[in-house]
Parts: C-alpha cells; structure tokens; sequence
C-alpha cells in the first residue's frame, strides 16, 4: 500500500480522535518528511517496504544536519505513532520502529525567570483599560498556575469556578483541575468585571472564550506568545531566558518545587503524563535552593510531640 495513502489514512484517524491540529501537523508534516526521504533515497513508495535500516537511516540524516537528540526523538515518536496504526490495521506484520530504541539525550538544565524577573514582568502591565486588565490576568495565570499556552486560549467562562480552574482541552485528553490563588483570584475578578462592562453589547454567556481579543475573538497562542514577549522586552528579562508562556510554565514548576510541593503533585498540576518528564524540574534547581528545601523539612524540626 502507498505510504501517502495510509499516511491520509492514519491522519483521519488521529482527527476522528480529537488530536489538536498542531498535533495532526506534527504528525503529517514529520511523516511526509521522512516519506519524501524515501522515496528519493530508497525509490520507497510502499508501507511494506520499509524496514528498520530505512530508519536509522533517515536519523543519521537528521544528525548530519545537526539536529539534537530530543528533536530527533520527537520524530521519532510520529514515527512510532504511524506505523503503530499500520500494524494495528493488519496492512504490516512487523512494525519497523520496534526495533529502533530512543536517542540518549543530553542532560539539559531547564532555566527560567527569577522571582525579581517574575515580579517585573507581572507588573508591566499596570492600566486600568481593557488590554491591561487582560494581560496582567494572562500573566498571572501563566506564572500561578503553569497552564499551557493553549490550555489558556480554551478556557471558557464555566471553566473558572470559585476556588479552581477546569481544563478539558488538555494535552493528552487528560481533565484536571488547578487551583486559584487570592493573588489570581483577584487579578481575574478585576478582567472579568472589565470584560463584561466592556463587551456589554455582546451576549456573554457561560460558553464564551474566557480571554477575548480587542474585537471579541478568541485569543490566539500567538496573541498570548506576544503578550509575554513584550513583557519580557520591558522587564528587560537576560538575553538567555526566553520570554515565553511555556518558561512562565517552567518557572511555576520550579516555584512549586522549592516551596515544599512534591513532585507527584506537581505532576498533576502540569497536566503530565508521567512523573518522569516533572522530574526533569528537579534537574534545574540549584544545589542552594535544595539544601533551603532540605531545611524546611528536617525531621527533627519537624517532630510531632
């Protein structure tokens, strides 16, 4: 069978599966990536013709080119998703990336904000206007809570609830909820009443996008992209520190783990799939920050006499 056919395919399946379209472009553009590859390497047109040898192939191409190991992984993993279904489907009897194993990656130490950097940042955006109000709630529920980019352009107004947020459109499906601050709790009440008052000829009802643009559309990741950005810009953040929403998630991780929260608990709050991508947090704690953290839990000051 041709692999652009069973690739169409696989990609109606993950679509019938409610994949987010970043993932379904993931997944399409990686795959016609390496099918292209193929067929002018290999004159490959064939699902079936494909054996492993093909792969390690296409990653010493990647590696040639300089792409680094997590990279390459998460090519790998489209991969593995693909001819996972092609096996499934009974078109093959033997998936080809069974025997390809994950590239060691290096050790890479997440970097993120300062609390000084978090403190400027929150700040910049200090109006009264509709604009500010939003941004400074965006900037906060980015910070407070570690949500994803995406997680926050969802969000409908029935999702903010009293005491927590409920986020369904989440990365891998999974439902949760995150808790709200008072800090967060009053940074929200102050855009929601600016909001309404704003917007007070439109109809808002409890399915309308909680975040809304200037002519009340949905906010965009890029929309929220831009907001951090700028952020960062006038904070004047170090060079090294990318300013954007998901570093607002790396730093809220960290956060969470000098000021005591288990790494377990901090799994859930992320929305991970697996403690073991929050244990990556872990790595990027200075050898200070854990020897403060040890400090407050020693069991000796913490005896219970």
């Amino acid at each position: 069978m041709l692999l652009k056919n069973i690739l169409n395919e696989f990609l109606l399946e993950l679509e019938i599966k409610n994949y987010s379209k970043r993932t379904l472009k993931s997944y399409k553009n990686n795959n016609l990536l390496f099918i292209t590859f193929l067929e002018k390497d290999f004159e490959i047109t064939e699902v079936e013709e494909v054996k492993p040898i093909h792969i390690k192939s296409y990653i010493k191409f990647l590696k040639n080119r300089g792409n680094k190991e997590t990279y390459i992984n998460g090519i790998l993993k489209c991969f593995r998703a693909f001819f996972k279904y092609v096996k499934d489907e009974e078109i093959i009897s033997e998936n080809p990336t069974d025997k390809i194993g994950w590239l060691k990656e290096e050790r890479v130490l997440i970097k993120t904000f300062t609390d000084s950097e978090v403190s400027r940042m929150v700040d910049i955006y200090k109006g009264r206007d509709y604009m500010s109000l939003r941004n400074k709630c965006i900037m906060a529920l980015l910070f407070d809570t570690g949500i994803r980019n995406l997680e926050l352009c969802n969000l409908k107004n029935k999702d903010i609830r009293e005491r927590t947020i409920n986020i369904k459109n989440s990365k891998g499906k999974k439902e949760r909820n995150i808790p709200i601050s008072p800090y967060l709790r009053k940074a929200i009440n102050r855009y929601a009443s600016c909001r309404d008052s704003f917007f007070q000829n439109r109809n808002i009802d409890e399915n309308t996008p909680f975040f809304l643009s200037y002519r009340f559309k949905p906010l965009t990741v890029e929309a929220v992209e831009r907001v951090v950005k700028i952020a960062g810009q006038r904070a004047e953040i170090r060079k090294e520190i990318r300013c954007s929403p998901h570093t607002c998630r790396h730093y809220f991780a960290q956060a969470q783990l000098r000021n005591g929260l288990d790494v377990y608990s901090l799994s859930r709050l992320l929305g991970h799939e697996s403690i073991t991508i929050t244990k990556r947090y872990l790595q990027g704690l200075k050898d200070e920050e854990i020897v403060e953290m040890s400090m407050k839990t020693s069991p000796l000051m913490n005896l219970r006499k």
